[in-house]
């Protein structure tokens, strides 16, 4: 007897009526991607589940979200979670079963839980901070210390990203006229690469630590949805554990991501990097020109209090010298008192032992005259040094009124004539006051 066999059409259509009458409703079910596109408008996924052990998949299903409903249900996920679907994204779907006689079996996609993916990203994310923590580098870049001098920059960027250009043309542009150099570390700064080319960007920074003083990571003009390459264990600890400042402009006010928590500086966009280091610049160019102001008015005080000490001292010297030319005229005299009184004193025992000066010390006396007569010239030079004159001669002079040295300014008046006298010649002034 002969069988007739089913064509395959056929089969296929048996199985999608049993398919469709015994999973006839839709089923919440929870997977990871593995894989997720876009083409023309619909979304194609790739289930999968894991081992918790061997982290092995042991179930494995295709999906698809028709444009109809992709088109409704992308733009809520990505306000929700920040994030677009994408490989290794943890996802609840609501699904029906469908079996296309042409193309087979497969899940179609309905709707997506957002609620579930927030919770296994922070899940993640918490897990990382947790790893963080662990090793004792969380906390690392904030103990630095950015430079109060820091205007060399290391920027890692996409070269054609709008906020690496407003980064540079605010620096550029500063109010204060501060001078910056930027370097530009290209990096791919969304999608699946974002993680290793940052590193990349980072080790050759690393290895001319000495030629900046902090590094910008800065994203700029990408979409909110693209920031889950900046969630990840090995990116987070190369940045925690770089010896130089890194200030992070990667996202938006409300978006935070793990690179931004181990970051010695987080803000909001690229300029708001520029404007911090800007304001940080400002801050110590206000340092030191208050410093400079200050050793100006320093200068500026014991320069005034000199001068007046200076001027104290002009107006003492005529007194001074006064002073000094009634000592000198007094020792003169005493001097020339005590030549006179010793040469009597001599004179009268010489005529007293003169004649026996004539017969026993004529020698001895010729000795001591010529002695006396050498102190008598010592006197004489003494004296013309204390001469008035030599002080005229050293740069002094003498003021006289009506002929008397003037040694006191009280003893003059508005109106009076004096005379002063210098070394060569003499002039007349009019006291004013």
């Amino acid at each position: 007897m002969t069988t007739k066999a089913l064509t395959l059409y056929e089969l296929n259509a048996l199985v999608s009526d049993v398919i469709s009458s015994t999973l006839s409703r839709s089923y919440w079910v929870e997977a990871e991607l593995s894989e997720a596109r876009e083409s023309r408008g619909h979304c194609y996924m790739e289930l999968i589940e894991k081992d918790a052990r061997g982290n092995v998949p042991i179930a494995r299903a295709q999906a698809k979200c028709w444009h109809n409903v992709w088109a409704e249900i992308q733009p809520s996920f990505i306000k929700i979670t920040g994030q677009t679907i994408h490989a290794g994204m943890k996802v609840m779907l609501l699904v029906h079963a469908q079996f296309h006689p042409q193309y087979g079996f497969s899940w179609i996609v309905d709707d997506i839980n957002p609620e579930f993916t927030m919770g296994d990203m922070m899940r993640k994310r918490q897990e990382i901070i947790r790893q963080l923590r662990a090793e004792g580098v969380y906390d690392l870049q904030r103990e630095l210390c950015l430079s109060m001098f820091a205007q060399r920059i290391a920027v890692i960027s996409s070269e054609t990203a709008a906020g690496y250009g407003d980064f540079c043309n605010q620096l550029l542009h500063n109010e204060f006229g501060l001078a910056f150099h930027v370097e530009l570390f290209p990096a791919v700064m969304q999608g699946d690469q974002v993680e290793q080319s940052i590193i990349n960007a980072l080790n050759l920074i690393n290895e001319r630590e000495e030629d900046f003083d902090c590094v910008v990571i800065i994203r700029g003009g990408g979409a909110t949805a693209d920031l889950s390459g900046f969630d990840t264990l090995n990116l987070a600890e190369n940045v925690a554990n770089f010896p130089l400042p890194i200030i992070t402009g990667i996202g938006h006010e409300r978006d935070e991501s793990v690179l931004d928590m181990v970051s010695f500086m987080r803000v909001k966009t690229p300029t708001a990097a520029a404007a911090y280091l800007i304001n940080q610049l400002a801050a110590t160019l206000a340092r030191v020109e208050n410093a400079q102001a200050s050793i100006v008015e320093a200068v500026q005080r014991r320069l005034e209090r000199e001068k007046m000490h200076i001027q104290h001292i002009a107006t003492h010297i005529p007194m001074l010298f006064s002073v000094v030319r009634t000592q000198q005229e007094a020792r003169l005299d005493s001097l020339a008192q005590r030549l006179v009184n010793r040469m009597k004193e001599r004179l009268s025992k010489a005529r007293y032992d003169l004649d026996s000066m004539m017969r026993y010390a004529i020698p001895t006396l010729v000795g001591r005259l010529s002695n006396e007569q050498r102190r008598i010239d010592m006197l004489a030079q003494r004296a013309q040094l204390m001469d008035p004159k030599l002080l005229l001669s050293r740069g002094y002079s003498i003021t006289l009124h009506n002929g008397k040295a003037v040694r006191h300014a009280s003893q003059l008046k508005a109106g009076d004539v004096i005379t002063t006298r210098f070394e060569q010649g003499e002039v007349e002034s009019v006291v004013k006051k």
